[in-house]
């Protein structure tokens, strides 16, 4: 091999998680080349902060991906590239089941083609729907309630059937709630439209909205309010890494949670960013939105075990300054 380290293809790198994971290849001396059709995905973050190829194409489409594997000799291939609004997804399921599972399908094909048989998976704790116990582990029965979460089961199935039929190996990733910055303000958060809770908060902060939604006071909490598990979006790049290594390294199959393990509340969020920010934050109580499970909290200890991995930034109040950083620079 030419290149100190291998070269792997990052779909959807120029995404929220995807660019911090190519930010993450980058430092530990991976050659990276980018796949994003840029629906979602901001060129100039790829360009002026990641500087690394950037190739504009879907995944779907199987000739392109043909000649990007005829160009580029990949170890590996890191998936990201989804559309992950889980309303939307109810009221459009059909472009979700085409770009999330056909894409995927197109991309597999073409992989094994060009004998390309490790890859990293960025699944979803909404595959697990309404959980039975919290925290929950990844033996947990898989009932998602919306098509985008049946979207990505659908695809855990079918690298589970790819492993078994064809030797394909693969790292599937869990997601709880990707939150934060990279902590050098190199990267951060920027969803058109956004729905995540903390930039929602400190766009409120920066007076771009009138005031912040909370869904649902009543819920069977400390506080009334929804309680989710906030994971550090550099944490979840770094998890990246080390699944990408395990896999090189010869691994089996196998999916892993990333999470904190720790619970934090709409209302202690928004605290948290009333004390990072020093601002007054309007709040808004609103009804309950149908589907919200009370407590979201991930079991990682599969991921700290045979990977290695722990969480740098756990703390609420950490993830939102970083966020913040990013947020004061991005939206001036």
């Amino acid at each position: 091999m030419s290149s100190a380290k291998p070269k792997i293809l990052v779909t959807g790198g120029a995404g929220y998680i995807g660019s911090h994971t190519v930010l993450a290849l980058k430092r530990a001396g991976y050659e990276v080349v980018i796949l994003d059709n840029l629906v979602y995905g901001h060129r100039d973050l790829v360009e002026q902060a990641l500087q690394v190829e950037l190739v504009v194409g879907d995944t779907a489409d199987r000739p392109m991906l043909d000649k990007l594997f005829q160009t580029h000799q990949f170890d590996a291939v890191m998936h990201f590239s989804a559309y992950a609004y889980v309303g939307e997804s109810v009221t459009d399921p059909a472009k979700y089941y085409r770009n999330n599972v056909v894409g995927t399908l197109v991309l597999l094909e073409a992989m094994l083609a060009a004998s390309i048989k490790k890859f990293v998976f960025s699944s979803t704790c909404a595959t697990y729907g309404v959980p039975d116990v919290v925290p929950i582990p990844e033996n947990h029965p898989q009932n998602p309630i919306n098509p985008y979460g049946a979207s990505k089961l659908m695809v855990e199935r079918i690298l589970s059937d790819f492993d078994v039929a064809y030797g394909l190996k693969s790292v599937r990733f869990r997601y709880f709630n990707a939150a934060g910055a990279d902590p050098t303000g190199l990267l951060g958060e920027d969803h058109n439209p956004e729905t995540h809770l903390i930039p929602l908060i400190l766009l409120t902060a920066l007076g771009k909205r009138e005031s912040i939604s909370i869904f649902g006071t009543d819920y069977a909490t400390p506080d009334g309010t929804c309680i989710r598990d906030y994971i550090h979006v550099s944490d979840l790049a770094d998890a990246h890494i080390s699944g990408l290594e395990y896999l090189l390294q010869g691994g089996n199959s196998e999916v892993f949670n990333l999470g904190n393990a720790l619970g934090f509340s709409v209302r202690e969020v928004i605290a948290a960013a009333a004390a990072v920010t020093g601002l007054n934050i309007p709040i808004t109580e609103c009804d309950r939105r149908p589907g919200d499970p009370p407590s979201l909290i991930g079991s990682a200890e599969k991921a700290r075990e045979i990977l290695g991995w722990q969480p740098k930034y756990p703390g609420i109040k950490e993830i939102v300054q970083h966020a913040w950083d990013w947020h004061q620079k991005r939206h001036k």
